[in-house]
């Protein structure tokens, strides 16, 4: 029967390992989507003074860019680990304090991240000179390129594994115990919170000038992916909620904040728009 499925190799989820240092692919995978929002959004501001382009959401230097990628990425560290462990972990940490030092036994929260970057902005504020929405206007196209490098990460060391299935593309996991055929989640996610989410930000970014609409979108999109994958995820014990799981009932607020965050941008831009302020 599983002979018909998809039976994936056996990887390492360790690279190499030379005396007390260790390399994981994902942490590699970590490493890259920095890398790669750093270029795009660096391209992005170089292009857009190369051309005198001057959209309310693109006036940026390169220090600020710099500067703000680089504080962004240590609160998606930093609160993506202490996320996890206050989310899904809180009774472990009451036993052992100082799990929540300890990175290298995995686990991340993306809700916890975003607490964490939401908190880093609004520090940075006050040096970028700009009005919260245009920052993370700026910011949220860039996301799904490291939240798409992070899930081929969970995929190589098969976490999170799918429901089982017998759908055509089903695979057979080497980490699963019970050997089942099951849904690869962590490409369903790659496909919707990375791929499709960072055409359609992009998309909206370069059409419109509209202030929060992009990152309005980015909390409502990610937020209906997310739940909508949950319902094809092998959910242990302590990720369920009753009848949801916890990264549902997590996402639920971000669609909420989502449709306020575009309301707000609207009214924030109209307002502006009267007065002559400048965002």
């Amino acid at each position: 029967m599983t002979e018909s499925f998809i039976k994936l190799p056996s990887i390492d989820p360790i690279i190499f390992t030379i005396g007390p240092f260790t390399l994981h692919w994902y942490a590699i995978m970590y490493l890259l989507g920095f890398a790669f929002v750093m270029f795009i959004a660096t391209n992005k501001v170089t292009y857009k003074a190369n051309n005198k382009v001057n959209k309310i959401h693109n006036i940026w230097s390169t220090k600020q860019v710099n500067d703000l990628l680089f504080y962004c990425f240590l609160a998606v560290i930093l609160g993506g680990r202490v996320g996890y462990v206050f989310f899904y972990q809180f009774d472990y940490l009451l036993v052992e304090p100082l799990y929540i030092f300890k990175i290298w036994l995995g686990g991340m929260s993306f809700h916890g991240g975003l607490l964490g970057v939401i908190i880093a902005i609004s520090i940075l504020l006050i040096q970028t000179n700009k009005h919260f929405l245009v920052v993370t206007d700026f910011i949220a196209p860039l996301v799904p390129v490291g939240l798409g490098l992070g899930l081929i990460g969970n995929f190589i060391n098969a976490e999170f594994l799918g429901t089982p299935t017998n759908v055509p593309w089903a695979m057979i996991f080497p980490a699963d115990k019970l050997q089942l055929p099951r849904h690869p989640l962590q490409l369903y996610e790659f496909f919707l919170e990375g791929v499709i989410l960072f055409f359609l930000l992009n998309f909206i970014n370069r059409k419109t000038n509209t202030l929060g609409l992009v990152s309005g979108t980015f909390l409502i999109a990610y937020g209906v992916f997310k739940i909508i994958t949950e319902f094809f995820r092998e959910q242990d014990a302590h990720l369920y909620l009753s009848f949801i799981t916890k990264d549902q009932l997590l996402s639920l607020p971000m669609i909420i904040v989502g449709i306020c965050i575009i309301y707000w941008g609207y009214l924030k831009q109209v307002n502006a728009s009267i007065s002559g302020e400048k965002l």
